[in-house]
């Protein structure tokens, strides 16, 4: 009896210290970083600029999977069902935190469903054109709109950061402006610069190649100072509607009720490349102001930005379903 009292106790011992141990030595298999937006995007491009790095530092592989979709709702609803463990991980923007106030029938909670890992960067949006659009500045491209004949603008998707940044100044400038949603930034960047749309509102991240290359001119920054990445760009505020202001963070959240310890050691993984000056230069020229939060803080700014959304959104009267 004491003998078989010994092993179940042995038994009981060994189960409690096998995730302990998985914990510590986490990672010992691949990562998945799911990305809710299609290639292309300023998301997609940080999101595998990072896995690329942890890959390096970590040992294990890092997978950047693609799965867009109803602003971000497809890709987050799978991390929000995927074991918690931290080898499954969502790559976000603050569409994220617009979701809940936008779409009324989520099949997942953004509130609960997830903890923060690390905020990794901020990055305005801008509102760009053709190169040879002959829209010369951002008053002329709103002027031009008429109630029966709204001046069309491409966003990254219903309910982005984008897409609420165009709403926000179409009722702060009382012009007509209709959107054309796409399934992330990417493509609506190649519409815009084929023409078939005159106007996009897109990641400055994901502009800024083609804004270097000639292929597309910007016409305002949605941030409230101008963007290091185009010091010539004026802002929204700077062209008529003082206090205009919608900036986009991008970060890093895992399934809730992952273990302390593995979101600890993913948020020193990739604060520690965040803090390298080769990183921080490679991000700033793409558009990126990089950033290395505690898990804590990100969480306070998840949870206070879909709070400021849903009251923005309600307002607005904003809905995407």
């Amino acid at each position: 009896m004491l003998r078989l009292f010994a092993s179940f106790l042995l038994a009981l011992l060994a189960a409690w210290a096998a995730p302990a141990r998985a914990d510590t030595d986490f990672p010992v298999r691949p990562i998945t970083i799911i990305v809710t937006f299609p290639p292309g995007g300023g998301t997609d491009l940080l999101a595998r600029k990072l896995g690329a790095a942890l890959q390096q530092d970590l040992g294990q592989a890092v997978v950047v999977e693609n799965r867009p979709g109803a602003s971000g709702n497809i890709g987050a609803r799978a991390v929000a069902e995927a074991r918690p463990d931290g080898y499954t991980l969502l790559m976000v923007n603050s569409s994220f935190a617009v979701n809940p106030g936008v779409f009324r029938h989520l099949d997942f909670s953004p509130e609960r469903d997830f903890t923060a890992v690390i905020n990794v960067a901020f990055v305005p949006s801008v509102i760009v054109t053709r190169a040879g659009s002959p829209l010369g500045s951002l008053g002329q491209a709103l002027r031009l709109g008429l109630p029966e004949d709204p001046m069309p603008y491409a966003s990254c998707g219903n309910g982005t950061p984008q897409h609420l940044a165009a709403e926000m100044l179409r009722a702060r400038s009382r012009s007509a402006l209709q959107q054309v949603p796409y399934k992330g930034c990417g493509p609506a960047l190649t519409d815009v610069m084929s023409g078939h749309v005159p106007l996009g509102v897109v990641t400055a991240s994901s502009a800024a190649p083609f804004i270097r290359a000639g292929k597309l001119r910007a016409l305002a920054v949605t941030s409230a100072r101008r963007s290091p990445l185009m010091p010539d760009v004026p802002t929204v505020a700077e062209q008529g509607w003082p206090g205009y202001e919608l900036d986009q963070w991008h970060g890093l959240l895992a399934p809730a009720a992952t273990p302390p310890a593995v979101v600890a050691r993913l948020n020193r993984a990739v604060a520690a490349i965040m803090a390298r000056p080769a990183t921080q230069a490679e991000l700033q020229d793409l558009g990126f102001n990089p950033v290395a939060s505690n898990p804590e803080d990100f969480e306070r700014l998840v949870q206070a930005d879909i709070r400021r959304f849903r009251a923005l959104t309600a307002s607005m009267a904003l809905r995407a379903d």
